[in-house]
């Protein structure tokens, strides 16, 4: 019988009980050599909360994806379904759940705990600690004795957190501030959020304010006990921030204590559960899952790639539409890039022509005014510029990537963002799974970027993306080299400004959704040479630094 090594097949290897005992009191006379620091001994005094729970994936959302992290990799997991109607309009705001409770009392630690059992895609963590006003140069002073209030309400910018926390209920992209506890300042940096199904907001004064109420969905107040309460505050305070222990005890009984007394316990009348022990207490953890669950279950599920496609469009064709004028070259280009037995080397090469001829023609919309300039003759010449603060192109992953070097060889310096858009193979809807996009890009003329569009579904899903991060319709131009009929009309129809470009309508869809007479079901599969039976299917596992850098070609990706 052949000897198996428990390691070979990812086992931890059985350990010998003699070499386990030696092995254990070497720690114990080590540990009982060893000085004790101000954190081991502030452990002590804790309560014990028994074994860790293992882990499970949790979904935040800052300009990027949902992540799972395992030692050296990190994988790409859930997509954010469609958060819109057909209309272009959001469909259901996120569910906003305040936690409130006195300082270390275990309030990031329930946050985090609901998150992770909750198993919702796209939940967010905003912390009060974020919105601290910054500090004058005389505060600056008494915080540095200790002598600055921070548990007073005055202390917040409760008007940027109501505006931002409105913002991003409403499904819009916001900055939240960085703050440096060192320095008492706001950092240059702001970061930005977005996307949520679920938002979580964790604070001392989470309750303190009228507006924030109204915009909280569901009220939790964690009720620790005070002792413990200030063990903990000690610990962190000491470890984490670098302050010694008698300006934290100062800092506790000055304002502290007195702040929870006066403005947060009197509070706790407001919330709907009062979860007492903090993060220890599983059962009033999980009751709250199960009413969050049960809220999200009540907003209607949309099926909207499945409602675009039955709509049926008797109108005309959109005025926003333009069209490239079919000449003999284009037309043969099309005859190339449509042809079956066309040989991949070619069908890159004809489809690489005529997307440059397409983005050409995309850049004529661009607004221009008029200009005079002198040439080396001396004479002047009447002509014309772009009349703009910048152009960024942004293609929808993975089809749309193969227009950005078109786009980079007539637009020198243009700016690139990448948004990626999958099917969900159980549902048949696009889903969001990541979006990398430039700073300012509101003040931009955007040109999209997709291969072709059939229901148009992920072309929305993308529009709605960029409106949400504040860059107005009428400055967005979708560029495709082939769409269907039905596409042109949903997005014409739920976006009425955005220009359309494209440089052939075919007029109908097959059962899977593929447009026809069309150019292939994968327009990556045809430039890549790989068979449908090797490429991936559905939903991709990335990893990497980024799903932009994976080397998968992926199925449906763009509709």
């Amino acid at each position: 019988m052949c000897g198996i090594n428990r390691a070979d097949w990812g086992y931890p290897a059985r350990a010998d009980p003699v070499q386990m005992g030696m092995a254990q009191r070497k720690q114990q006379k080590e540990a009982a050599s060893r000085p004790s620091g101000a954190g081991d001994s502030l452990d002590r005094l804790l309560p014990h909360t028994g074994t860790h729970r293992r882990k499970s994936a949790t979904s935040l959302s800052k300009t990027e994806p949902p992540l799972l992290r395992t030692g050296t990799r990190t994988i790409y997991t859930a997509g954010r379904p469609p958060w819109y109607d057909e209309h272009g309009a959001q469909s259901k705001e996120a569910f906003v759940i305040g936690l409130c409770g006195g300082s270390a009392s275990g309030k990031t630690t329930v946050s985090n705990k609901i998150i992770e059992a909750l198993d919702v895609p796209w939940v967010v963590l905003l912390s009060m600690d974020s919105f601290y006003k910054g500090l004058s140069s005389e505060e600056q002073v008494l915080a540095a004795n200790n002598d600055y209030n921070f548990d007073h309400p005055g202390a917040f910018d409760f008007e940027l957190l109501v505006a931002t926390l409105r913002k991003l209920k409403q499904g819009k992209s916001v900055k939240i501030p960085v703050y440096d506890f060192t320095t008492h300042r706001r950092q240059k940096d702001w970061k930005n959020v977005y996307g949520a199904s679920v938002i979580i907001l964790e604070g001392i004064m989470a309750f303190a304010d009228k507006e924030l109420l109204q915009l909280l969905d569901m009220k939790i107040f964690v009720d620790t006990d005070s002792d413990i309460r200030l063990v903990r505050r000690l610990r962190r305070d000491i470890t984490v921030r670098g302050r010694d222990i008698e300006g934290v005890i100062k800092q506790y009984n000055k304002f502290v204590k007195p702040a929870f007394e006066q403005y947060i316990e009197p509070t706790m009348r407001l919330a709907d559960i009062v979860v007492p022990r903090g993060g220890g207490n599983m059962v009033a953890i999980d009751l709250i899952v199960q009413h969050v669950q049960s809220q999200l279950e009540e907003h209607p599920v949309l099926f909207l790639r499945a409602l675009l496609a039955s709509v049926q469009q008797t109108q005309p064709l959109p005025q926003t539409l333009s069209v490239l004028e079919s000449t003999p070259q284009v037309r043969g280009l099309h005859t190339i890039i449509r042809n079956k037995e066309t040989s991949r080397d070619e069908f890159i090469f004809y489809s690489k022509r005529l997307m440059r001829l397409l983005i050409e023609h995309a850049l004529t919309f661009l607004p221009s005014q008029g200009c005079v300039v002198q040439t080396p003759q001396g004479h002047q010449y009447e002509g014309r510029r772009y009349n703009g603060s910048g152009i960024t192109g942004v293609s929808i992953l993975r089809a749309g990537e193969t227009m950005e070097p078109a786009l980079r060889a007539v637009c020198k310096d243009v700016r690139i963002g990448k948004i990626l858009i999958q099917t969900n193979l159980d549902s048949g809807e696009p889903e969001l799974h990541y979006l990398r996009l430039p700073k300012d890009i509101s003040e931009d003329h955007v040109i999209l970027m997709d291969s072709t569009v059939s229901t148009g579904a992920a072309a929305m899903m993308a529009v709605r993306v960029l409106l949400d991060h504040e860059v107005q319709e009428d400055k967005i131009m979708l560029v495709s080299l082939l769409m269907a009929e039905l596409g042109v009309h949903s997005v014409a129809y739920a976006f009425p400004k955005v220009k359309i470009i494209t440089t052939a309508v075919d007029k109908n869809l097959d059962q899977f959704f593929h447009v026809t007479p069309g150019i292939g079901r994968q327009f990556n599969t045809r430039r890549t040479g790989l068979s449908s039976a090797s490429v991936p299917q559905g939903r991709c596992g990335y990893i990497g630094s980024s799903p932009p850098a994976c080397e998968c070609v992926f199925e449906n990706v763009n509709d």
